[in-house]
């Protein structure tokens, strides 16, 4: 099986996330701010990896709580995913910092980032989110993209992200433009 591998986007996926999101909740309570269903499988239409991401939104990123509930109820914590990168910003940016978990052991497949609220990655995803969700051109080409480059380095993920990283990342700049234009502003 391929490492990165894109498949046609599910039914299944909105309501595996609420699953997620119940959970956490439950686990978190007033730690998070709120928990939304991020990357590809957010966007209905779009193909993209079988993996779920979440993002939950704190106050305090530092809390150590955070990471003692999510490891208590069997997260998995990922050491050394700490922050996020953005092509042409400072990689010490303090906006850029996240806790990074994946899965419990025999669970449906996930991803959650953990981000503080008013940080640049924290608007990112629900940005980058809503205007994939706005632009079926742009969506469609993103998704075209993302095929291509599964299609051509199955087996070489460094290579995968190392393209796909920075076009997120001019997609990210054009969300910013159109995000100013309609007045969007998720906080």
């Amino acid at each position: 099986m391929p490492d990165i591998e894109i498949v046609e986007p599910q039914l299944t996926w909105k309501n595996e996330f609420l699953e997620i999101r119940n959970e956490l909740a439950s686990i978190l309570g007033s730690y998070a701010i709120s928990i939304d269903h991020i990357g590809s499988t957010s966007v209905p239409s779009l193909p993209a990896k079988d993996v779920i991401d979440v993002q939950v939104t704190v106050y305090d990123l530092s809390c150590s709580v955070l990471k003692s509930l999510l490891v208590g109820a069997g997260f998995n914590y990922r050491l050394g995913v700490e922050r996020d990168s953005l092509v042409g910003d400072d990689e010490d940016f303090d906006d850029l910092r996240k806790l990074f978990f994946t899965e419990k052991p025999d669970s449906r497949r996930c991803h959650i980032h953990i981000r503080e609220v008013g940080k640049l990655n924290q608007r990112y995803p629900l940005l980058f989110r809503d205007f994939l969700i706005a632009d079926k051109f742009i969506c469609n080409a993103y998704a075209l993209v993302k095929k291509e480059l599964s299609i051509k380095f199955p087996n070489d993920s460094e290579a995968y992200y190392a393209i796909k990283n920075p076009y997120m990342d001019t997609i990210y700049r054009a969300a910013c433009i159109w995000a100013e234009k309609v007045g969007w502003d998720k906080k």
